[in-house]
């Protein structure tokens, strides 16, 4: 049982008198963009083959054979950033150091349910989405296979095909029995392109009556949940996206930056009006409160910021410690861009909320170490009074620990929590997102997991080991 982990190796402690040029240059230069990132975060490899040649452009710096510079036109100039690259080759440590923790393999909370495979054409499982409508328990999903997709519906042990889609879903938030909104990406790959859509779905109705369009054009949404008589929609883009207020007339940039990943709504402030919460994780990764300025606009704090070399992939906010104030769960883990290394950050935090959502980002309350974190659910699974958690990676140590892609978090105590592995559900899938709900009607809290199969290995020499073919495995609670 771990509560917290201290994170002596994320940071380099220097003394102001021996600060070099180089680390006051990254300083100035770096962190107007985002979080200055200290050496420490990353091997030396990756900095200088990888994360400093891609950077080096958006200072002005031009690049040739991988890692050679040259002066461009305007940004800083030659001498300063090989001053900066000095900086990072001399303090960057070998390698990062490895984070394994044991995981406990059993299934006594647990039961795994596999569906039978979709069909015999799809070679690997591209599950993006998984969801269960709350009000019925029916379990649905949306995949992609090459320039198709479709919503399907789990009816006893098959998948049924219920509706063809433009592009995979992503995110269904269900608004009533059997309806909901269905936000599909546009396209999976990280271009800007506005080919993404809101739909509201009724999937049991007749087949010509299932899909009314809310938005269309979007720029890779991720998310869209209802706001009033409006909708948030999170644009995560690419170079260009941004979180937005919409309905089908009209849309309204609320803040104008790609990488929204996630977002809660709520009245925050106790006004009477409704607020929203969001994550962005791309450049300035972090978490920024959205107050309704009861005059069509909001006010925004960043109340919690993170080093863009985190991958910032989830967030919930749940009262663990029972105070009347919403506490953040955070999971940092996307592997998929310039650092494709295992790192010792990446897993689930927990941020108590000191009041007014102030949090402590220097010393989370609760570190757990996940290799490839991708999304945590917080429940009591249990049913013992307490808040349990789940999580999912994507970006796991699949060669060393592939029972980290999906851990059940036992709360014993107050964020005292034992980590479970459910016993031979790693040899099912490789998950990438994941809901809850009560399927089954019987009063406790069941989940389910979708796999995705087609490439993201970062791990050189490795080879799926694991069922490419099975979309989703249901994880049914036999708590009594």
């Amino acid at each position: 049982m771990l509560r917290y982990i201290p994170f002596v190796f994320l940071v380099i402690i220097f003394s102001c008198k021996s600060r070099s040029r180089g680390e006051v240059l990254a300083e100035k230069n770096c962190s107007s963009c985002h979080l200055a990132v200290s050496p420490s975060l990353l091997d030396k490899e990756t900095w200088l083959k990888h994360v400093l040649p891609a950077m080096a452009p958006k200072l002005g710096i031009g690049v040739w054979d991988d890692n050679q510079y040259y002066s461009g036109k305007g940004g800083i100039s030659i001498t300063e950033w090989n001053e900066i690259v000095k900086y990072y080759k001399e303090l960057a440590p070998d390698s990062l150091q490895s984070v394994t923790p044991v995981l406990k393999e059993d299934a006594s909370l647990f039961v795994v349910h596999t569906p039978v495979e979709v069909d015999d054409t799809i070679y690997r499982a591209t599950t993006t989405m998984v969801s269960i409508d709350p009000f019925t328990g029916r379990v649905y999903s949306s995949a992609e296979n090459g320039k198709t997709a479709a919503l399907f519906k789990w009816e006893g042990a098959q998948l049924q095909q219920v509706i063809d889609l433009q592009s995979t879903g992503v995110d269904l938030t269900w608004i009533a029995p059997d309806t909901g909104i269905l936000t599909c990406i546009g396209n999976l790959r990280a271009v800007d392109q506005l080919s993404g859509v809101i739909w509201k779905v009724t999937p049991l109705s007749p087949e010509e009556e299932r899909v009314h369009t809310i938005a269309m054009g979007l720029p890779r949404p991720v998310q869209t949940l209802p706001f009033g008589k409006d909708y948030i929609c999170l644009g995560f883009g690419h170079k260009s996206g941004g979180l937005y207020l919409l309905n089908e007339k009209t849309r309204k940039t609320i803040r104008d930056v790609p990488g929204a990943i996630h977002a809660e709504t709520g009245d925050f402030n106790n006004d009477g009006y409704p607020d929203m919460m969001a994550l962005f994780a791309y450049d300035d990764e972090g978490i920024w409160l959205f107050l309704n300025d009861k005059k069509g606009g909001f006010s925004s704090e960043q109340v919690l910021r993170f080093p863009p070399v985190y991958g910032s992939t989830s967030f919930q906010l749940a009262d663990l410690n029972k105070d009347g104030k919403l506490d953040i769960i955070y999971t940092a883990g996307d592997n998929g861009d310039y650092s494709m290394v295992l790192k010792p950050y990446h897993g689930v935090y927990v941020f108590l909320n000191k009041g007014n959502f102030k949090f402590n980002v220097d010393k989370p309350d609760f570190f757990y170490p996940v290799n490839g974190c991708t999304k945590v659910i917080a429940a009591d699974f249990d049913q013992d009074g307490d808040l349990d958690l789940a999580t999912i990676a994507f970006f796991a140590d699949l060669k060393n620990n592939p029972a980290e892609k999906f851990i059940y978090f036992e709360q014993k105590k107050f964020l005292l929590f034992e980590p479970h592995a459910v016993a031979n559900l790693a040899a099912q899938g490789r998950w990438i997102c994941m809901a809850a709900g009560d399927y089954d009607k019987d009063g406790d809290i069941d989940l389910v997991l979708g796999s995705y199969s087609r490439g993201f290995i970062i791990q050189e020499g490795y080879e799926p080991g694991w069922n490419i073919h099975m979309p989703m495995v249901l994880l049914e609670n036999k708590k009594k």
